[in-house]
């Protein structure tokens, strides 16, 4: 039923009630159905739609805020909902943040100038993305396979992600020694530099990959050993950057950390 003829019947109503005449329900049109407007459907769709998006980011939120863990894989209902933060202005925005803070935080610091103050940084997901990767693995929702995985990185073909490229020039520039600790294995050293290099970064002072004693370590227990080894040869970690908060939590953190957004996958 349109609004006119709805506002025609009442106001026909409330004449008859005015007059004090006998109600004849003759009088009103036939059939008397009520109908709902097309775009209610649409409203109700809309509103799960809604409350699947709230679901996911709260989801998401309960990723980065680490108080959703152990986790494999992106709930499937949550698949199209990463596929596209990932590929939109959000991810963008946020890595923009953490970029911008970092920054903020590197320029603050007044170095000691002798060549010992550090600043580690992580490598997949953190200065390289593998976003062309997860892009035919579901963006996370599939299970991670290993082997899969190596022969991507085997191609030396990650993108910088842009904006940790220019917090990474920003602090070589202020004179931090630049530490990159990656879960990676010690056999991907030669692509994993020819990747590095062709994604635009430089003049790191080390590159420190999982040895083989290092294998069946978890992620936090690997990095909290080597930053440690920094802090005994004299080194005063202030920055660190990772997208898994196994890149910063552990044994020597650093004065400060930034954790970069990642609801594709967790590491341990």
């Amino acid at each position: 039923m349109n609004r006119r003829l709805g506002v025609f019947l009442l106001l026909g109503l409330f004449s008859i009630a005015s007059a004090e005449e006998k109600f004849d329900s003759q009088l009103l049109p036939r059939p008397l159905i009520l109908e709902y407007p097309e775009t209610h459907e649409i409203q109700l769709k809309g509103s799960e739609d809604d409350e699947q998006q709230l679901q996911c980011t709260s989801w998401r939120f309960a990723v980065e805020a680490n108080n959703l863990n152990p986790w494999k894989t992106v709930p499937l209902e949550c698949a199209g909902y990463v596929k596209d933060y990932m590929t939109s202005k959000a991810y963008r925005f946020d890595l923009e943040r953490v970029s911008m803070e970092a920054g903020s935080y590197a320029r603050s610091l007044q170095l000691a100038g002798d060549g010992m103050d550090a600043w580690v940084f992580d490598i997949d997901e953190t200065l390289l993305s593998n976003i062309p990767y997860y892009s035919d693995h579901g963006f996370g929702l599939e299970v991670f396979d290993s082997r899969e995985f190596d022969k991507w990185v085997q191609n030396a073909a990650a993108p910088a992600i842009e904006l940790s490229l220019k917090l990474y020039d920003e602090v070589l520039g202020f004179g931090f020694k630049v530490f990159l600790l990656t879960g990676r294995s010690e056999s991907q050293r030669t692509v994993t530099v020819e990747n590095l290099r062709n994604a635009g970064f430089r003049d790191w002072d080390k590159l420190i990959l999982r040895a083989l004693e290092d294998h069946g370590k978890t992620a936090t227990l690997y990095k909290s050993e080597k930053r440690s080894e920094m802090v005994k040869e004299g080194y005063r970690i202030l920055g660190n950057s990772g997208d898994q908060w196994s890149d910063l939590l552990g044994d020597c953190m650093s004065n400060r950390s930034f954790k970069l957004p990642n609801p594709m996958y967790y590491i341990p």
